[in-house]
């Protein structure tokens, strides 16, 4: 009777109100028989932890916190809190990884116990460390498959209820098939009852945003289409009342150009004849002037060629001079004519050296002479 209305069994940590009797064997010696258990007192002490929890969490001013996060559009990147091998995590991650629309999820797992004595300090220490890591997370989820009240004690625990209230991520829960809401569910973001209900809420904010873009897109298809074809018809109207134009201004200006080329013709033909005997005319009057021309210029041109003849020695013998003055500057400044005076010329890698901090100890110098070479060592 005791698991049937508590849907647990007898276990470390329960409070419990039995009807006992002491007996006395001699062979086996004290014995205490339990005769009735109170499952009322039990789910009673329970409520009363959960109203404690929500009393603290409400004076402290952070019960609705979680609630009062933004979920992202799209909420894509999700931490889970759940055992690897629960039905609950299990059916979460189907509804998200087979989705019949292909919806993208990344969710990592942070195993943790999700009941026990030892739930609350792992499920803790588990929020922890996604909270270090939080930049990489939309939200948060913890998951587990169905249980009785006795198996959701842990989620009225007001240590772990505050850190759910208090976390940067929205909260979601999906942590039971009963009715009753634990302190846990009423702290977070959200909670549904069981794992593939919170799976489909998530697959529902992805068809809140798709549905509108859907909706959208083919709206702005039909637009489009129903534009493309109100232009097409605009276009092929323009394009034969642009034939129509077209032909009827080349009937009419061939008829102009026809009538222009005639006359044309006959001007020109008018024009080449009057040009003609000015040509004429005019090639008699530049012969005569060329004849005269040409014998007043061979006069010229025979006096110009002795002036020019007497200014051209001159010319050459003074730059002859000059040529000779710049051949003996030159054969002085020839190198060897230098080293013969007793100069030489020091090289580096070929090149003349001069100045001395252009060579590096260690460097080998080559000293020309009028006479020969010297290879040196700089120190």
């Amino acid at each position: 009777n005791f698991i049937q209305a508590i849907q647990e069994p007898l276990k470390d940590g329960i409070k419990v109100l039995m009807n006992v009797s002491v007996g006395f064997d001699s062979k086996y010696g004290i014995s205490l028989t339990i005769h009735e258990i109170d499952a009322n007192y039990t789910l009673g002490d329970l409520e009363q932890e959960k109203q404690n929890s929500i009393q603290a969490l409400k004076q402290q001013g952070i019960f609705d916190l979680n609630r009062k996060k933004s979920l992202p559009i799209l909420p894509q990147r999700l931490a889970i809190i759940s055992v690897a091998n629960s039905k609950g995590y299990q059916d979460f991650t189907h509804v998200l990884d087979e989705n019949a629309w292909k919806y993208k999820f990344f969710h990592m797992l942070f195993p943790s116990l999700l009941q026990g004595d030892k739930a609350v300090a792992d499920l803790t220490l588990q929020l922890n460390r996604i909270r270090k890591v939080a930049h990489h997370f939309d939200a948060v989820v913890i998951v587990r498959g169905g249980g009785g009240d006795i198996g959701l004690a842990c989620y009225n625990n007001v240590n772990l209820c505050k850190v759910i209230a208090e976390f940067p991520l929205p909260v979601l829960t999906g942590i039971g098939h009963r009715i009753n809401e634990s302190v846990a569910d009423m702290v977070a973001f959200k909670n549904l009852i069981t794992p593939t209900d919170l799976g489909n809420f998530f697959i529902q904010q992805f068809h809140n945003f798709y549905l509108p873009v859907q909706r959208a897109e083919e709206a702005l298809t039909d637009k489009s289409l129903r534009l493309l074809s109100e232009t097409k018809s605009k276009l092929h109207a323009f394009v034969l009342l642009f034939r129509s134009v077209v032909e009827t201004m080349l009937v009419k200006n061939t008829s102009k150009i026809e009538t222009l080329r005639v006359e044309l013709r006959t001007k020109t033909l008018q024009q080449v004849s009057n040009e003609k005997g000015n040509i004429q005319k005019l090639s008699k009057a530049l012969a005569n002037d060329a004849r005269t021309l040409l014998t007043a210029e061979r006069v010229s041109v025979s006096n110009l060629q002795e002036g020019m003849k007497s200014r051209t020695n001159v010319r050459l013998s003074k730059e002859l001079m000059l040529v000779n003055g710049l051949e003996n500057s030159v054969r002085l400044l020839d190198p060897r004519n230098v080293l013969k005076r007793g100069f030489s010329i020091t090289l580096v890698n070929g090149k003349a050296v001069t100045d001395e901090s252009e060579i590096n100890s260690g460097e080998e110098l080559t000293t020309l002479l009028y006479n020969g070479t010297i290879t040196s060592i700089k120190k």
